[in-house]
């Protein structure tokens, strides 16, 4: 039997983060996302050596701009990479913001903690160092080639590649490769991230329509979301209950897509009169910054969104820049709305804010996203009492809510109706970016509904596909 590719599953393989895939085919080693690890069991991956020299890589090509599909490029071109990273063009627009924002995280952060040791007097074998410097992000810049949806392009003789729209985030792509050999081609499809279809802002995932192997997301494997339409009465509901008890609510919430979204369904809840007319701060300066790029992209929304853009502006609304203003927030008197990165609270200003609010019970934590297994995030929404955040530990106190009909993965149902729009029966599925629970489950589902082999491919497993 001809081997068509040689895939190497590097990371997103029985975990929900770390994207990362190798595709060897047509004598070329092509990258599929390069994601940083946000699991905390999982972090010390993103200091170490990548599983394939970055040297020897020929191209990256992205999935979308989320910081688990793209925050390693500034570690692989330090490394040696200096290849094309290939991305639609709304991609490359929130690449750039999405890793000098990780960078300055990185870097504060970093500062932060060497300040807190040198107080505490703890010397450790090794000096605190961001992952990586706002320098290091700024070279991944020149390397960014932006593509067109729905066009085929060649990266080598007999190998080519297609941005197709998965609806997850503005500019995201499934990938559909394309490989020859002689007579016979070969198509593999890589989902990424996959989107919701009658969700606001985006056209709805177009169709896979011919694919011979897929490597399939399984965030939601196992389970379905509440209702979109839900959304206004239980945001409705918490912010009223809350102002009631003259409390906060925070928001930990993905600068990508969810405050979007967010500052839509507010406007909306405002408009109706449904809520109190409350103080909101967007405390993220890379939502404020993608939110801008929405703009330029227009010709990515669905038809409904013309009017959601002009709705962007909320009354009462303020967009925070600097951290004196950051830090302003939590002096105000009366209830407010705070809306702050990261969305699953693994870094950024949310933390400084949860600090402010998580041990009193008037306020709420209001979660709007998928919390990724051993993030500050899940530990919360999970039922701990007690959780540390910066260094120190703190009572949980304030009350948690969750809003699940936010999410923008497809969940179990909306994948196997994507994975029905494949023309042919698939040669092999792989099942991955979930954890093992999810991924199995939606393996064993994916089998039976399509009658085709089915895995979920452990880390650093490398498949043969003929």
């Amino acid at each position: 039997m001809t081997t068509f590719a040689k895939l190497g599953f590097y990371g997103a393989a029985q975990n929900v983060t770390g994207s990362q895939y190798v595709l060897e085919a047509c004598g070329k080693k092509i990258l599929i996302d390069c994601g940083l690890y946000q699991e905390r069991g999982l972090k010390d991956r993103n200091w170490g050596s990548f599983q394939v020299e970055p040297a020897e890589i020929d191209a990256v090509v992205l999935t979308h701009a989320h910081l688990d599909h793209c925050g390693l490029l500034p570690r692989l071109v330090k490394q040696g990479f200096n290849g094309p990273i290939y991305a639609t063009k709304a991609t490359v627009d929130i690449v750039q913001i999405v890793l000098l924002d990780s960078a300055k995280i990185n870097e504060e952060d970093a500062e932060f903690k060497r300040k807190r040791h040198e107080k505490e007097g703890r010397v450790g074998p090794h000096p605190v160092v961001p992952l990586y410097t706002t320098d290091e992000a700024m070279a991944v810049k020149p390397l960014l080639s932006p593509c067109e949806f729905h066009q085929p392009f060649q990266l080598a003789s007999g190998l080519t590649v297609e941005f197709v729209g998965a609806a997850h985030i503005l500019g995201a792509a499934f990938l559909r490769f394309t490989i020859a050999i002689g007579d016979e081609t070969r198509t593999i499809v890589f989902s990424g991230d996959m989107g919701r279809s009658d969700m606001p802002i985006l056209r709805d995932p177009s169709p896979i329509e011919q694919a011979d192997y897929v490597v399939c997301e399984s965030t939601y494997g196992d389970r379905t979301h509440g209702p979109q339409e839900d959304i206004p009465t239980q945001l409705a509901k918490i912010i009223n209950e809350t102002a009631r008890r003259k409390g906060n609510i925070i928001i930990p919430s993905f600068a990508i897509e969810r405050t979007q979204e967010l500052i839509y369904f507010l406007a909306q809840l405002l408009k109706d009169d449904a809520i109190p007319h409350l103080r909101t701060f967007i405390d993220s300066p890379m939502a404020i910054r993608v939110t801008d790029v929405f703009r330029r992209h227009q010709y990515l929304f669905d038809k409904e969104t013309t009017s959601l853009v002009r709705k962007m502006r909320l009354p009462g609304l303020t967009m925070v820049r600097t951290q004196a203003e950051s830090k302003t927030i939590n002096h105000i008197k009366g209830s407010a709305i705070v809306i702050a990165g990261s969305g699953m609270c693994t870094g950024g200003r949310i933390k400084h804010h949860l600090v402010h609010n998580i041990e009193d019970r008037s306020n709420t934590i209001l979660f709007v996203g998928y919390q990724a297994e051993g993030t500050l995030g899940r530990q919360i929404v999970d039922g701990s009492q007690k959780v540390r955040i910066l260094g120190q530990y703190f009572n949980v106190r304030a009350r948690i809510e969750r809003i699940s009909g936010f999410s923008a993965h497809a969940d179990k149902d909306e994948l196997v109706t994507w994975l029905a729009t494949n023309n042919t029966k698939p040669r092999h599925v792989f099942v991955t970016h979930g954890e093992i629970n999810a991924a199995n489950a939606f393996s064993e589902q994916v089998a039976n509904t399509f009658g085709c082999p089915t895995s979920v491919p452990e880390y650093k497993h490398v498949a043969e596909l003929g």
